[in-house]
């Protein structure tokens, strides 16, 4: 009876709520970030930002949990409305469903933007994945990375645009079914607001005599897959196959057994592959 009453909890919490309440406050600090941002000297301006702009620390801070609690809180929405997603149409899911991989994608090149050890890390990994992707790799590169030839410029302007657009020409159809006010959502408002003050967002400057750099707590399952895989294989297909598989698992729909078996499987061995990966950094700190 308590776990049934633990989980009747968990499912009627306002997880969608929260996630919008995330995604407005991740968009405002967002914006007062990227006008103090240089994408030219990007370790040096984001350093810059937490030193000398008044209050720039807590803001950075502040975009960077209410980004990373967007993204999680979405994911358990999802999960707990499972079952009241039968109505959507093929279409609606879809759009919805491509909100995770675009928000992984804002994630990902914020981390990147910071220009530290673990963010020119994980932008070079990327842009090797995605050249090693046959016929359109390079044009890819060229228009979601281009690091090596165009520094940050490229990561920034997708940052701050064209994913941030995406998003919200994906979310939108949701968003005027799903209104929120700031008045019921008055705590997790609060607990956003003063997550900052108590810590501050990373930054990781580059350290002699470190041969591993751990990568983004969701990317450390690929990064971990990239060390036994082709980039192909595991920085492309891998994911995709989850992709797809999330596309069909509506409710009643043919193919849904079977893609949220494929689904849960692969969740569990990427989360597996993350722990080895965590792990793994902190035996090679020790």
């Amino acid at each position: 009876m308590k776990n049934f009453a633990v989980l009747s909890l968990l499912k009627n919490a306002k997880w969608g709520g929260w996630a919008l309440i995330c995604l407005y406050v991740s968009l405002f600090s967002g914006i007062v970030v990227g006008i103090q941002y240089e994408h030219t000297t990007p370790y040096y301006s984001t350093a810059s930002i937490d030193l000398i702009v008044p209050f720039g620390g807590y803001f950075r801070s502040l975009h960077f949990y209410s980004s990373q609690f967007f993204f999680l809180f979405s994911c358990i929405h999802l999960v707990f409305v499972y079952s009241e997603t039968e109505k959507y149409t093929r279409g609606e899911w879809i759009k919805l469903t491509t909100t995770l991989p675009v928000a992984l994608l804002l994630l990902f090149t914020g981390y990147i933007l910071r220009g530290d050890s673990t963010g020119s890390s994980a932008g070079i990994i990327a842009e090797n994945i995605v050249l090693a992707i046959p016929l359109i790799g390079t044009a890819l590169n060229d228009i979601l990375f281009s690091i090596t030839e165009s520094g940050m410029r490229k990561v920034y302007l997708n940052h701050v645009i064209s994913f941030d657009l995406l998003l919200l020409i994906f979310l939108w159809t949701h968003l005027r079914k799903h209104r929120v006010f700031l008045k019921d959502h008055l705590f997790m408002l609060s607990a956003a607001l003063c997550l900052p003050i108590l810590i501050l967002a990373p930054l990781e400057p580059d350290q002699l005599g470190v041969s591993y750099i751990s990568g983004p707590w969701f990317f450390l399952g690929l990064q971990e897959i990239l060390h036994y895989f082709s980039p192909l294989l595991a920085g492309v297909i891998a994911p995709l196959c989850f992709l797809i598989a999330i596309y069909t698992i509506r409710p009643k729909t043919t193919g849904s057994r079977f893609a949220l078996t494929f689904t849960g499987i692969w969740l569990f061995v990427y989360t597996l592959l993350s722990l080895i990966a965590y792990f793994r950094s902190l035996l090679t700190w020790a």
